[in-house]
């Protein structure tokens, strides 16, 4: 049996908004953008060169999905975004404005730092230790 994780869905409040921070803040890139109905969109994005899980850009259409965005997981850090160049991507975010919540530190695991995307959901750059 092979299974993997395909896509993780983040509530937005507009989309192109979305497409921009993501795009252009964090060089991501726009997979897909297929307009399903008057207020729907598919928005597909993804890290430059991955070939893994992307992001589903979904955007908020009641009260409740509303009172989601920005905090899906209760403040805790949502997504891990690795890299193989931390000290280049840490200093594009900066250069880029983004909001930096914990400045890097050496783990035994990595280096690494919280963000603050677009909508205060809180993300880790990080470089894994090498192993062998």
């Amino acid at each position: 049996m092979i299974q993997r994780l395909m896509h993780i869905t983040l509530l937005v409040d507009d989309y192109d908004r979305a497409i921009e921070f993501y795009t252009q803040k964090l060089n991501f890139e726009l997979v897909e953008d297929t307009v399903l109905n008057e207020s729907k969109r598919w928005v597909i994005i993804s890290p430059p060169g991955s070939e893994g899980c992307s992001l589903l850009l979904a955007k908020a259409v009641n009260a409740e999905q509303n009172s989601r965005i920005g905090n899906q997981t209760g403040g805790r850090v949502f997504l891990f975004l690795q890299t193989n160049d931390f000290k280049r991507d840490y200093d594009i975010l900066q250069s880029k404005g983004v909001s930096i919540i914990r400045e890097p530190s050496v783990e035994d695991y990595g280096t690494v730092a919280v963000f603050a995307d677009l909508y205060g959901n809180l993300w880790d750059l990080i470089e894994p230790t090498r192993q062998g």
